[in-house]
């Protein structure tokens, strides 16, 4: 199994308050970076916003990055929860309200805000994820993708998001869940659409480590047997190179050791398989390579923070406090 395929398995995608924003010019909105909402802390696992232009054009201005950027429709955009952001008609249009005030209301999914210019049409959406897919999904998400509508490999990608805004404009029986789904595939398609352009894998980093053509088999070998008794000797072996120097690049691009990245994913695993409690906790050990259940739980409760009982009690915890977050 190769590394990518095991993790998008791993992962647990949710799509939220997915709504279609109608804006006229002039209009120009933007979007704190949030911590809290409403005085509670955001869940850590509310990550990303998407967001896709099937109408019209906009500029959008993201933090840390210097120049605006054009939109035009087919645009797809993805962006890490936290990150701060402007769209709007015009360069020359200051944002004078925020996402949030201009939602829709009432059960609507449509929002309307402007002048009454120039259209422009955004299909929006957020997406949350699981405890046991924050690791994998941070390694692998940056603040901010952008697919353009010309970019290569992304034809899936806007089919998707075109039968999104349909979902959105059509309001049919059953639109909500059929919307929810899609909204997970679309997360799939962006990361591989980011993946195909070449942007995510150019400096050091998970991405970076799998495309390494040593690095890589040695990732695909962790990922396919979790269970074997990985050493660095095995693994540097499976990789064709010497101990030291696969351990040298290994920490190089993931900043953590073989055994570390090993153990790491073994636990994320794990807590996937726990969450769906249908197994018996030595089941759980022997699935992820250990062979006793205490065994387990000690490295469990080394790289989690909690014992296997202990994490399982604190996401039913979690999941009865926590409110889904508005989508922008």
């Amino acid at each position: 199994m190769d590394p990518m395929t095991d993790i998008f398995r791993t992962m647990h995608v949710t799509a939220f308050g997915q709504h279609r924003l109608e804006a006229t010019a002039p209009w120009g909105l933007i979007q704190e970076g949030q911590t809290e909402k409403r005085g509670k802390k955001i869940s850590p696992t509310d990550l990303a916003h998407f967001a896709m232009l099937s109408r019209g054009n906009c500029w959008l201005s993201v933090e840390g990055i210097p120049e605006p950027i054009p939109l035009t429709g087919g645009d797809c955009i993805l962006l890490a929860r936290g990150t701060s952001f402007v769209m709007r008609d015009s360069l020359r249009t200051r944002p004078k309200r925020s996402f949030r005030e201009v939602a829709a209301r009432d059960g609507s999914n449509v929002a309307h805000y402007g002048g009454g210019g120039a259209p422009t049409t955004i299909v929006c959406g957020s997406l949350s994820f699981d405890r046991a897919s924050l690791k994998p999904i941070t390694q692998l998400l940056p603040s901010f993708i952008l697919i353009k509508a010309d970019q290569a490999h992304t034809l899936a990608l806007h089919n998707t998001m075109q039968a999104l805004a349909s979902e959105m404009a059509e309001q049919a029986p059953g639109s909500e869940v059929v919307a929810t789904r899609l909204g997970e595939v679309l997360f799939i398609q962006a990361l591989r659409a980011h993946i195909a352009s070449g942007v995510g894998w150019r400096n050091k980093g998970w991405l970076r480590a799998i495309f390494d053509p040593q690095i890589g088999i040695a990732l695909s070998a962790i990922h396919d047997s979790v269970d074997i008794r990985w050493t660095v000797e095995s693994l540097a072996e499976t990789a064709a190179m010497s101990r030291s120097a696969f351990a040298a690049r290994f920490k190089e691009l993931l900043e953590q050791t073989p055994l570390e990245y090993v153990t790491e994913w073994r636990m994320q695993k794990a807590m996937q398989l726990l969450e769906q409690r249908d197994k018996k906790l030595i089941e759980v050990a022997r699935s992820v390579g250990y062979e006793s259940d205490a065994a387990f739980s000690k490295a469990f409760k080394r790289v989690v923070g909690a014992s296997p009982g202990e994490y399982l009690k604190r996401g039913f915890e979690d999941r009865d406090n926590a409110g889904m977050a508005e989508a922008f």
